[in-house]
């Protein structure tokens, strides 16, 4: 009579969920035990990856060439802080999932109101339908490029990334992993020869590193982007709130001891080299991007910078730069590189996306779903803009059609401002606490210095850029009155993000005072048994 019920129950398409982040991978990793650095780190090694691949999605691309196009190098500066604060950042959450054994989602959720927790959740999911329409673009326009599909098939075939999906799951988390590594690897390679030919200004891109004012200047204006807005530009495509959510739970894949304090820190410190080396690896892709724009191309030579435009412009030899680049471009070599590191960065953001996807809906709303059937939703609502933009355009100009996607993918990213500060905050509170952390794993001084500047730096940053995203969604020529309701509209948006922000951090901080109080009083009760 007992078993029944449970039988149904797994055949569910939405389960309750409370357990384990991501239960069916948690802890199934072995790592060694008393063996070499080396030996050790290749165990901890491939969330990491998994993490990085976030940092060199297709919504990076256009952003970093056009600004190496309009700036020259005065940007690297702004890709090399990035990727520290990402690096500080993705640290915090996988420290935070070692050692509470929670991810970000359940820890907030732990913390906070259940009402509070579903518009997070949904706010959230936005952020990663946000993204995915990126992926979309970015994977339909490289089977448009690669296969000459039209585009509207190509969109539809997109969908059908949740096969591989499907197959991914039944090989093992190890070999995901791995999987990842060998399309971050092909992306790498195809920029490493493409800049290599360019033989770039070596000392102009070190001296381009070194923060200046020009960074962030409201002019020159060129193109129709500031170094400000470059700048914001490059910051949104590189830290994503999704990241977070995602390298909590995946840090957890590892099988650990968490009754044994320095097994705990052991797994806390590979990790962190883990993510380091991965994030290193993302932010000379970004930078390759960045010198692409530079060095690869003509000063001003691209005048379309979306990914059809820059697929051309490398076919095109009155744009390139010297004459390697043009004896190679005329095979047509330069331009199908390019499409086959956008196919493998659309690959790999689909498993990455997924998984997030999960661990923030078990977490914010206690609901499981089958990883297909996850991606498969969440897939199917992306594709929908995309396709009615491809339709909506199709009579148009290849040109226009071109921009309008290339808009499309751009204007999407402005619900990544609105979900950032709401996994960073609670993120950098969660690892401050003492409570949450115990002692010897709380946020040091430094790194809450570091963090708290960080997060309210970049959340400043985000929030100053809302009224021009909001602009954006008018087009090229809005009229002033248009513009006058789209900033009234950024400035309505602005001071909800922030009540809700306030909401979010004194649920947080009373939260954090009732398991502080919990555990005094745990510790006193033991203290009392003990004297007995």
């Amino acid at each position: 009579m007992k078993e029944a019920p449970n039988t149904a129950h797994k055949h569910k398409l939405i389960e309750y969920a409370n357990g384990p982040s991501l239960e069916e991978i948690n802890g199934t990793v072995e790592v060694p035990k008393g063996k070499g650095f080396w030996r050790t780190l290749f165990a901890y090694s491939g969330p990491g990856a998994l993490v990085a691949v976030g940092y060199m999605d297709p919504g990076n691309w256009s952003t970093s060439i056009t600004g190496g196009q309009n700036f020259g190098y005065l940007l690297m500066s702004i890709i090399l802080i990035s990727s520290l604060i990402a690096m500080l950042l993705q640290n915090m959450a996988a420290k935070l999932g070692i050692v509470s054994r929670m991810d970000l989602a359940q820890a907030i959720r732990a913390r906070t109101s259940k009402t509070l927790g579903i518009i997070l959740w949904i706010m959230t999911e936005f952020a990663i339908m946000a993204t995915d329409i990126a992926e979309v673009i970015g994977a339909a326009i490289a089977l448009y490029l690669l296969f000459h599909i039209p585009l509207v098939i190509a969109v539809f075939l997109t969908v059908l990334d949740v096969l591989v999906l499907l197959l991914l799951t039944k090989i093992g988390f190890r070999k995901i992993e791995a999987i990842v590594v060998c399309l971050i690897l092909v992306i790498l390679l195809v920029f490493v020869y493409q800049v290599a030919l360019s033989n770039p200004d070596w000392a102009a891109i070190i001296k381009g590193t070194i923060p200046a004012a020009g960074a962030v200047a409201t002019h020159p204006e060129v193109g129709g982007m500031t170094p400000l807005s470059g700048a914001l530009g490059i910051i949104g495509a590189t830290v994503m709130p999704h990241n977070l959510y995602l390298h909590s739970a995946i840090s957890q894949t590892r099988k650990i001891d968490h009754e044994d304090e320095e097994d705990v820190a052991t797994a806390v410190r590979f990790s962190q080299w883990d993510s380091n080396i991965q994030l290193g690896f993302a932010f000379i892709v970004n930078s390759l991007l960045l010198i692409m724009g530079v060095a690869v191309f003509k000063s001003g030579a691209v005048k379309d910078p979306s990914f059809f435009g820059l697929f051309e412009a490398l076919s095109d030899t009155s744009t390139l730069s010297n004459g390697v680049l043009i004896t190679v471009a005329k095979s047509g070599v330069l331009s199908i590189l390019f499409a086959v590191a956008l196919l493998a960065s659309g690959q790999n953001s689909t498993i990455t996306g997924t998984l997030t996807g999960q661990v923030i809906m078990e977490g914010f709303v206690h609901m499981r779903m089958p990883l297909w059937a996850r991606r498969l939703v969440t897939r199917l609502i992306s594709v929908i803009p995309v396709l009615i933009c491809v339709m909506m355009t199709g009579k148009l100009n290849q040109v226009d059609q071109h921009e309008a996607l290339n808009n499309l993918m751009n204007n999407s990213q402005v619900f990544l401002a609105f979900a950032l500060p709401f996994s960073m905050l609670p993120l950098l509170m969660l690892t401050d606490s003492k409570a949450e952390m115990g002692q010897r794993f709380k946020n040091s001084t430094w790194v809450k210095i570091c963090g708290w500047i960080s997060v309210i730096g970049l959340t400043f940053l985000n929030l100053l850029n809302l009224p021009k995203s909001f602009t954006d969604f008018l087009g090229d020529k809005p009229s002033a009155d248009a513009v006058l309701k789209a900033h009234i509209g950024a400035y309505i948006s602005i001071a909800l993000i922030l009540a809700l922000l306030v909401w979010c951090l004194i649920d947080l901080y009373h939260g954090n005072q009732r398991l502080a109080k919990h555990q005094a009083e745990v510790t006193k009760e033991y203290h009392a048994q003990e004297a007995k």
